[in-house]
């Protein structure tokens, strides 16, 4: 019997957010799979989960994913990756793969999905969906993403004036993430548009790190990767 990876959101932070069958899923899968950090710190995942369990209790089994565009490299270190899931599922041990937020939006695992079904087309995959940090920052920020015939863009941000310009004055709520490294870029544009007062910035939403701002307040900030910004019309 081969094994069932399992892509299992884990939610945006708080790790009361898990969802039920997600729990379960935890406690039933011998292995559970998650992010590490090349420098040895925790990621963001690992952290939600360690509140449920140790690493004495699992088959804790750490993948680390290169943070570099070079094709070569990337094919050699996610072909690697598989390859240890795929060991543990070969010896019939269920593998739980956590990511933050839901596994099916924006998510290291849709990538991992993909590589398993082309390289051993015959794993089974189920995904758990999680809650987002989408959902997430709207409950915090008391904020309704849409209602009735409005219209929600999810958009990742990025210095392309004509593309940000044009989701902005066509929707009437807009969440950008990967905001932080082109925060003064989108302020500078949020000016122009005088939407500046209609935004705000959090980082590790729903955590015991999470930071919130007005993104008046932010030109010139050095932000963590896990912020997002919402745009209400």
């Amino acid at each position: 019997m081969i094994g069932t990876l399992y892509g299992l959101g884990v939610g945006p932070g708080d790790p009361e957010l898990i969802t039920v069958k997600a729990f379960r899923k935890l406690k039933e899968s011998p292995v559970i799979a998650y992010p590490k950090k090349q420098k040895g710190s925790k990621s963001y995942a690992q952290k939600i989960i360690d509140v449920y369990f140790s690493a004495n209790e699992k088959d804790m089994l750490g993948l680390v994913f290169p943070m570099t565009k070079d094709p070569a490299i990337l094919e050699k270190k996610w072909t690697e990756t598989v390859e240890r899931v795929w060991e543990k599922l070969e010896e019939g041990k269920d593998v739980a793969f956590v990511t933050e937020g839901d596994p099916m939006l924006y998510s290291t695992f849709i990538h991992m999905m993909r590589l398993m079904q082309e390289c051993h087309p015959e794993a089974p995959i189920q995904v758990i969906p999680g809650i987002s940090s989408i959902n997430g920052v709207a409950s915090r920020l008391g904020i309704p993403l849409a209602d009735g015939d409005e219209h929600v863009a999810i958009v990742p941000a990025r210095e392309d004036y004509e593309t940000m310009k044009k989701v902005l004055m066509e929707n009437d709520c807009v969440i950008f993430i990967k905001v932080a490294k082109v925060i003064d870029f989108m302020v500078g544009l949020l000016k122009e548009l005088d939407l500046l007062e209609k935004a705000s910035v959090v980082t590790k939403v729903t955590s015991d790190e999470e930071i919130i701002w007005k993104a008046s307040e932010l030109e010139g900030a050095d932000l963590q990767y896990l912020t997002l910004m919402v745009v209400r019309k």
